[in-house]
């Protein structure tokens, strides 16, 4: 694709609608609105599926999106978007999102791979034909003790955690971590993603991730 004059785009993953909006699940909605708060710019656009802002970090035009196709459908979106602003996925694309398998309140940031499981990127990496897109992982996995954890939501917590509102407790630790992650979107603009990814996934195995 061709990148001269692209715009960065920074997707947050989540589903629409009031009902979800406080759940694990939307943490990549909550990134990007933490990014558009930070930014001082507002969703006030519809464009390719999806709410977008548009704001300049670093100098370069950054669209701000929310998908509106619902989670499992997230890469009609992406796609969408990266043709109508002719940009490559490998180089002016993140896509942020939850990560169950993460504790909540941390983070981390990949450059390429496999979903996870992670029913949005699975659909993004289906629709794009390609899993390297850069990501930054929010964990939303449950401060609970695994017996806790089990007793109540089996082995793994499932769909009817990920799509509850979370608690005051839960959403405190999570605004942490979302201040972090616009930080990191803007040193990825700054310094690039590899060495950001590097700093920032160094700092998270040293820093909140052993605090908690």
């Amino acid at each position: 694709m061709e990148t001269k004059g692209a715009p960065f785009l920074v997707v947050g993953l989540g589903n629409p609608g009031p009902e979800y909006v406080l759940s694990p699940h939307n943490a990549g909605f909550m990134a990007v609105d933490r990014i558009a708060a930070e930014a001082g710019v507002a969703f006030k656009n519809r464009r390719c599926r999806a709410l977008t802002a548009t704001c300049f970090i670093a100098g370069r035009e950054v669209i701000l999106a929310k998908p509106e196709t619902f989670m499992n459908l997230s890469g009609a979106s992406v796609g969408a978007l990266l043709r109508e602003f002719r940009a490559d996925p490998k180089r002016d694309l993140v896509v942020i999102y939850d990560e169950l398998d993460f504790p909540l309140g941390t983070a981390k940031i990949k450059e390429r791979g496999s979903s996870g499981g992670h029913n949005g990127a699975r659909n993004i990496i289906s629709a794009l034909d390609s899993d390297e897109w850069l990501r930054i992982r929010i964990g939303v996995g449950p401060n609970l003790p695994a017996e806790v954890v089990e007793a109540k939501m089996g082995r793994r917590p499932g769909r009817d955690y990920l799509l509850s509102p979370m608690g005051k407790k839960d959403l405190k630790a999570l605004d942490e971590v979302l201040g972090r992650v616009a930080g990191a979107v803007r040193q990825i603009l700054t310094d690039g993603p590899t060495a950001t990814m590097n700093e920032f996934n160094r700092r998270e195995r040293t820093g909140p991730a052993e605090e908690s």
